[in-house]
């Protein structure tokens, strides 16, 4: 089913800054840009997600396919392809777009539409920006096929530096999902004790996220002097370290934070220990402000990790997040994912959110970790939240 919405107000209901979008496209010397990932599609729309797919791409002899294709200055002529099924979502909460059309099934028929759809604007794009990495490749044949004298170029910077400042409803998301992963952890490690397996754990975990309105995405656990983070039948005993790592998605935002327990009281080294990471944390939310170069959040913390006794078992990371893990703004090129570190020689900018964290490995100990999701202000930062950051001590076995 096609749509058309009047061009005349369209300017006050697209759910992004487009004025951004437009100089970020002009210095990439994009003159159309389709954007064909969930998250993407979702930020773009102003939070629309199909509801149907939103695991699982797969059906048929085909996939899931959404695309929006944006015009460089010309939000009228930005237009939405989707799969039959959001025709009922769009229904009940139509798009800003002018053009949207739910009536795909497939990830070629999508692509045609979007095809069609910037034809008869009669635009003859020079450059078009496609998300390379989540365009399928029959998607991607038809689209080169389409425009054989136009360059199609990776969009993933245009549209991340697009994303990276959020909005106060996006950074609202991000607290919220923050917060709940925090209490669920809280109440996994009151009610559970002595003898419960770290499989048990996580799947508590998954249920406490879930009553909170959260979509569980993972936990990486560790327990006692294991450094393995995968749920197993491992027991957690007394006097066991507990490390919980969980990402809960709220509306598509992830809280993305790690804490630690143990089952009794810690002892002096363990003590130490956290109190160790949590100086290193500490260090490196100070310099966080708008204005100040990425780079300095490293600047700030790895001299302490240098210094410290635990130096070859010490790790200091902080990543971009949002509706990504590891968006931008990216601050390492040494991390555990590849990127460049384009975004320590930028200054940083109000409303970016960066995932903080310091890993100890110790050889005796086990698994010890925190980490923060830090939103940056223009007077400094905001750490979502911002408790639970000693020893949480289990509870009795359930």
């Amino acid at each position: 089913m096609l749509t058309q919405a009047r061009p005349s107000d369209l300017r006050s209901r697209v759910p992004f800054d487009a004025s951004r979008l437009d100089r970020l496209m002009d210095e990439a010397g994009l003159d159309a840009l389709v954007a064909t990932s969930k998250h993407n599609v979702q930020y773009l729309l102003g939070g629309h997600r199909a509801l149907f797919f939103d695991y699982m791409d797969a059906m048929g002899v085909s996939r899931y396919l959404p695309v929006f294709v944006y015009v460089k200055g010309a939000v009228d002529k930005a237009a939405y392809f989707g799969h039959r099924l959001e025709g009922y979502q769009k229904e009940i909460a139509p798009f800003w777009v002018a053009t949207a059309q739910t009536s795909s099934s497939g990830s070629v028929d999508a692509i045609q539409k979007a095809i069609h759809h910037i034809r008869r604007l009669d635009l003859r794009p020079r450059r078009i920006g496609a998300e390379t990495a989540f365009l399928p490749l029959d998607a991607g044949l038809a689209l080169r096929a389409a425009f054989p004298d136009a360059e199609i170029v990776d969009a993933l910077i245009v549209l991340e530096r697009q994303r990276a400042r959020k909005s106060a409803e996006e950074l609202e998301k991000l607290r919220i999902a923050s917060d709940r992963v925090i209490d669920s952890m809280l109440a996994v490690v009151e009610k559970h004790g002595a003898g419960t397996t770290k499989r048990e754990l996580t799947e508590a975990l998954r249920r406490e996220e879930t009553n909170r309105g959260l979509t569980f995405e993972y936990c990486l656990i560790a327990a006692g002097a294991s450094h393995n983070r995968a749920p197993s039948e491992q027991k957690w005993e007394q006097g066991d370290v507990l490390s919980l790592d969980s990402g809960g998605n709220y509306h598509g935002y992830i809280g993305d934070v790690a804490r630690m327990a143990i089952l009794g009281e810690p002892d002096a080294e363990l003590d130490e220990l956290l109190a160790e990471i949590e100086q290193i944390q500490r260090a490196a939310f100070r310099p966080i402000k708008a204005g100040v170069m990425g780079g300095e959040i490293y600047a700030a913390a790895e001299p302490l990790v240098r210094r410290s006794r635990q130096h070859n078992h010490l790790h200091f990371l902080a990543h971009g997040m949002g509706l990504v893990s590891h968006e931008a703004p990216r601050l390492t090129s040494s991390g555990p994912a590849p990127y460049s570190d384009d975004d320590a020689h930028r200054p940083l900018e109000a409303g970016m959110v960066i995932s903080v964290e310091t890993t100890l490995l110790h050889p005796r100990r086990g698994f010890i970790k925190l980490e923060d999701t830090v939103a940056v202000t223009e007077e400094g930062f905001e750490v979502y939240g911002d408790r639970a950051r000693g020893w949480l001590r289990g509870g009795s076995a359930s």
